[in-house]
């Protein structure tokens, strides 16, 4: 089930739409182009476990490059586009990238990859020209658009997002599968959220991202339809969804906030009839955010939680999340294992380190280390994501925060997201983040850096009444001791926050414990 299948079955099918620009191509272009891009591998050498990496802005070039890739047993590495030369050229350096198309749009920060990647032999240039590279269009064209006599099943090599030092690439290893036999991601598509040839897949977030990356392509692996927004903004989205007759899209938290934030009047209209699962992920999403989208689109979202990684995953539906507000749901794939720092198991309800038993054996590239930290000190088949949380008695995972995030103030652990989920929903709060900083009395004490709505200035009484509001919301010890304002927090359009960045201003060099 992939491009090839469709390509024969109807090759003028739309399998990518860019809501941008209205591009479209399809399931017949995609297929000879992917195959184009695959045969210029192979004579450049390439073969099954090699590398090929791609830096773009969100375009439908993509799903071309990454379908090359899949069908030619390579690994395939997304690379941020929002790096700067030296955090990309550290990518590809250290995946062994022996070939990398970026676009044109880029160009700036991409020029300075043949000069910083030595062993990488093969840059290409989409959409335009780049200094040091050939031009992709000219140089495929010159292929046949015939499939490889083989196909081996190549697989994603995605990189951490490096917020706590050097990104790390997540390794698994390749199958012997072809491309064409492979359903194992697109199976489970199928059975959670029925994804099928029908789907129409709306994916707002940045196409570098693992989630909106693998559901676009699982999407295409079933022969439905991709939407690319160049980027999210709230109207854009759902004109889409009316557009399109999106039926399955995928969000992050950060999203609907944007979402519940935007003046009323502008979300009015739209007819979201074909909307069917509205999918989100990524990071814990605020009850009150989730009850609000709930009562705006009906009971059609759903939500998952995992890791590139691949240890496991959860799932929940509309009904059983309002059953149980807050759970990111059951486990799809395995038990699930609750165990304090000693890796002793915790009885329901305890808070501790989650620990999936693995259905897929994942290494972080070069880096024995941090691969063993991932696994569980008894049981070695047993992995976790460094996230905090607990199971109920029904067997619901409830996500508590990052390891590497929790406060410990006075002896006491303080988790900063439930301070964050208190926060946000304030009319005065843009976005928020809550970190620990140095305290000579409780060895730390909690802050929270907040960026104010537009038109909202800095002020003590402004201060004092998001205080307030969250000291009406949670446990008084748990509030933050002090506000500060920044004009812009360090999110990514994928919604991570770099919170080291905010960390280091207020710890220096050592950064604290939790960096």
């Amino acid at each position: 089930m992939y491009p090839g299948k469709w390509a024969k079955l109807d090759p003028t099918k739309i399998a990518a739409i860019h809501s941008g620009t209205q591009e479209k191509i399809s399931f017949g272009e995609l297929n000879d182009r992917s195959n184009r891009l695959a045969q210029t591998l192979r004579a450049r050498g390439l073969r099954r476990g090699g590398h090929l990496a791609i830096f773009c802005s969100n375009q439908l070039v993509y799903f071309e490059v990454a379908w090359a890739a899949l069908r030619s047993g390579l690994y395939f590495t997304t690379i941020n586009r929002y790096l700067s030369p030296d955090e990309a050229a550290y990518i590809i350096n250290d995946s062994g990238a022996e070939a990398l198309v970026a676009t044109a749009d880029l160009a700036e920060v991409a020029k300075n990859f043949p000069g910083l990647s030595p062993h990488c032999e093969t840059f290409l240039s989409a959409g335009g020209s780049i200094e040091g590279y050939e031009t992709y269009e000219e140089v495929v064209s010159q292929y046949p658009a015939d499939p490889l006599e083989e196909e081996p099943l190549g697989s994603f090599m995605l990189y951490s997002s490096g917020t706590t030092g050097q990104p790390k690439g997540i390794r698994h290893a390749l199958t012997h599968a072809s491309v064409a036999d492979h359903n194992e991601h697109h199976a489970f598509h199928q059975d959670m959220w029925e994804f099928n040839e029908e789907t129409v897949y709306l994916s707002p977030a940045p196409i570098y991202h693992a989630a909106p990356a693998i559901l676009s392509l699982s999407t295409q692996a079933l022969g439905g339809t991709a939407v690319m927004m160049p980027k999210f903004e709230p109207v854009a989205a759902l004109d889409a969804i009316e557009k399109y007759g999106v039926t399955h899209s995928q969000w992050v938290p950060t999203h609907f906030t944007r979402f519940l934030k935007a003046p009323e009047e502008d979300l009015q209209g739209f007819d979201l009839s074909s909307h069917r699962y509205a999918i989100h992920s990524a990071a814990p999403c605020p009850i009150e955010v989730k009850k609000r989208m709930l009562d705006w689109w009906g009971p059609i979202i759903y939500e998952y939680y995992s890791g590139t990684e691949s240890v496991g995953a959860t799932n929940v539906g509309p009904e059983d999340w309002l059953k149980y507000p807050g759970t990111v749901g059951q486990s799809m794939t395995g038990p699930i294992h609750i165990c304090n720092d000693e890796g002793e198991e915790l009885e329901n309800g305890e808070a501790g380190l989650i620990y999936f038993e693995m259905g897929k054996e994942f290494e972080y590239h070069d880096d024995e280390e941090k691969t063993l930290a991932s696994r569980h000190p008894i049981h070695p088949h047993w992995a976790g994501l460094g996230d905090i949380g607990y199971v109920n008695d029904e067997g619901f995972l409830f996500l508590t925060d990052r390891a590497t995030f929790m406060i410990i103030s006075g002896g006491v652990n303080i988790y900063p997201q439930e301070i964050e989920n208190a926060m946000i929903l304030h009319p005065k709060v843009a976005d928020i983040a809550v970190i620990g900083v140095p305290s000579e009395e409780m060895g730390e004490e909690v802050k929270a850096i907040v960026q104010l709505a537009p038109g909202i200035p800095e002020s003590a009484e402004v201060s004092a009444e998001l205080t307030e509001y969250v000291r009406s919301r949670i446990a008084h010890y748990k509030c933050p001791r002090s506000i500060d304002f920044k004009a812009e927090l360090p999110r990514l359009p994928t919604g991570k926050l770099y919170k080291q960045l905010l960390k280091k201003e207020y710890w220096g060099d050592t950064q604290g414990k939790n960096v």
